[in-house]
């Protein structure tokens, strides 16, 4: 009759209960009791294989995992060799040369190595087991081609860095889009979007562009950092930092230059290729998280009922970011807009300028002659430019918001200057007042329009009524970088020329008093209109005298 014997897993985790216990417990004869009734044995016989401190051993060969053919050093060359030939026969879509291929062209060709010519002997690797060893010893392709991990990071307060993109809304276009260019159909509706990195707070808009289009982009910008006439949103602000993708807003130099203008570091993720094999923009979640929400949420609503305009699909839009908004933060324990509020710089959020200014900053730069009239025609449009210039190939900036033309020569910066004559540039023209009867026919279609499921309809989201922010948002005032001298004058020589031009006379011919004030004045200040207005002051005083002799 064969001897009962206790299985060593059994030994084993009994050898752990008992060591979980005090050396005196009485529950550790309770747990050798259980063992010896379960398998049938004595007491004394747990005790002693307890005593006989069993080895667990391996069933596995002594050789287990080691090339019997060829020594494991040779073997691994092998597959380092076979492992590079798949990563460079690899293209984009995953297609590599096989193991079998490579063991084939090994073996009839052999293939040049920095270490000199390697070919292997006929019959010697066996695709089965270079395919194991590939894989056992990290040499896959899955394995290589792993991906680095990723590094999350967080701005440490508010408008320290936004993240910008857009992305096409699944509603393609609307109705009555506000234009159309000819013979290209009806414009794409794109969905811009801005996302704080510290707070997550974000915000969008719908345009109608073919492409991404640079000036919509900057419209876009400015929307976002001016104040918002819903005042249940307060976000707003210059930002220190953007972050983008590569696209050909980021390259565009108008872009570029007017975020250097408003004093905003832009920068890009790295594309595909330039980290190893890293792949782009793995850090675009917090940007791209939102489009999908609003596309899940909001858009699948357009089935119900659809938006006939920008400004209609944009008004409920901003419904729902105020609904966005008011949900809570990725990690802290309060909603995405008062976390905006709650780290808000020291120094307080950096306004805005006016859209009249900011147009100033929007200009396209275009290398052309000047005529020998000193003209140059945009568009169809002429201008008149400094007379020095005629024959000259000089840098037009030409303003994306507004129809006034700055030139650059050297380095130099002339203008602005307006049209002289010519044809009014299209998208710039004022239509003709509409009739009486014309104004009535839109009320009544306006009014058929209407006649569908009503707007309520398009979603039953709670949106919480969020309490009316009492305390005064902390700004700075907002610093103009003047890029084309438009407020001041660039030197002494330069104001001296334009007083010259306004007293139509050389100031040669004036007197050493006249000349004195003149220097004071510009000793000063060289700011245009305090200039100018000093000088109009003294030599055309309200007494209706002049200084000039």
């Amino acid at each position: 009759m064969p001897k009962k014997q206790i299985p060593i897993d059994a030994i084993v985790d009994l050898r752990r209960r008992l060591d979980q216990l005090p050396p005196r417990s009485p529950s550790r004869r309770v747990l050798v009791q259980e063992i010896a009734q379960l398998y049938g044995i004595s007491e004394d016989t747990v005790y002693r294989t307890l005593r006989e401190r069993n080895i667990v051993r391996s069933v596995r060969r002594i050789d287990c995992d080691v090339p019997r053919v060829i020594p494991k050093a040779g073997l691994e060359r092998y597959c380092e060799i076979i492992a590079a030939i798949k990563i460079r026969t690899s293209n984009r879509k995953g297609r590599h040369l096989s193991t079998v291929q490579a063991i084939r062209l090994l073996e009839e060709d052999g293939i040049n190595t920095p270490d000199g010519h390697v070919i292997v002997p006929a019959g010697l690797l066996k695709a089965t087991t270079v395919n194991r060893y590939l894989k056992k010893w990290g040499y896959d392709r899955d394995t290589l081609l792993r991906q680095p991990p990723a590094v999350r990071f967080q701005a440490e307060y508010s408008n320290q860095c936004w993240h910008f993109d857009l992305s096409p809304s699944d509603l393609k276009h609307v109705k009555s889009p506000a234009w159309i260019e000819p013979g290209r159909g009806h414009p794409l509706l794109m969905l811009y979007s801005v996302v704080d990195d510290r707070s997550g707070v974000s915000y969008q808009e719908y345009h109608g562009v073919y492409g991404e289009d640079v000036e919509a982009a900057l419209r876009f910008m400015f929307a976002a950092m001016s104040p918002k006439s819903n005042e249940d949103l307060p976000f707003q602000g210059i930002p220190q930092m953007l972050y983008m993708d590569n696209g050909p807003i980021t390259r565009s130099l108008v872009f570029q230059k007017v975020m250097e203008y408003l004093g905003i570091e832009v920068r890009t993720h790295l594309p595909a290729g330039k980290d190893g094999r890293r792949v782009t923009a793995r850090s675009k979640g917090k940007v791209e998280r939102p489009f999908r929400t609003v596309k899940e949420m909001h858009e699948t609503l357009y089935h119900l009922h659809e938006p006939e305009t920008e400004a209609e699909a944009n008004t409920w839009l901003m419904q729902f970011l105020l609904h966005y908004n008011s949900r809570p933060h990725r990690s802290e324990p309060h909603t995405r807009i008062e976390d905006w509020l709650g780290n808000l710089p020291t120094q307080g959020i950096r306004q805005m300028c006016n859209w009249e200014r900011f147009c100033t900053f929007a200009r396209s730069p275009e290398r052309r002659k000047v005529g020998i009239d000193a003209r140059v025609t945009v568009e169809g449009v002429a201008y008149e430019v400094e007379p020095d210039l005629a024959g000259e190939t000089v840098v037009l900036w030409w303003g994306l918001f507004d129809n006034e033309l700055y030139v650059e020569h050297g380095e130099r910066r002339y203008g602005p200057f307006l049209p002289v004559d010519g044809p009014i540039p299209l998208h710039r023209y004022r239509s003709f007042k509409k009739t009486r009867t014309q104004k009535r026919a839109d009320r009544i279609e306006s009014l058929a329009k209407q006649l569908s499921l009503p707007s309520s309809a398009i979603g039953t989201l709670d949106i919480p009524s969020l309490t009316k922010n009492t305390t005064s948002l902390k700004a700075q005032p907002f610093i103009d970088p003047n890029p084309f001298q438009e407020l001041t004058f660039s030197t002494v020589i330069a104001a001296k020329l334009a007083i010259a031009e306004y007293l139509s006379r050389p100031l040669a011919k004036l007197t050493s008093e006249q000349m004195a004030y003149i220097d004071a004045v510009l000793l000063s200040t060289l700011n245009k209109q305090e200039v100018m207005k000093q000088i109009r002051d003294f030599f055309n005083p309200l007494s209706g005298t002049s200084h000039v002799e």
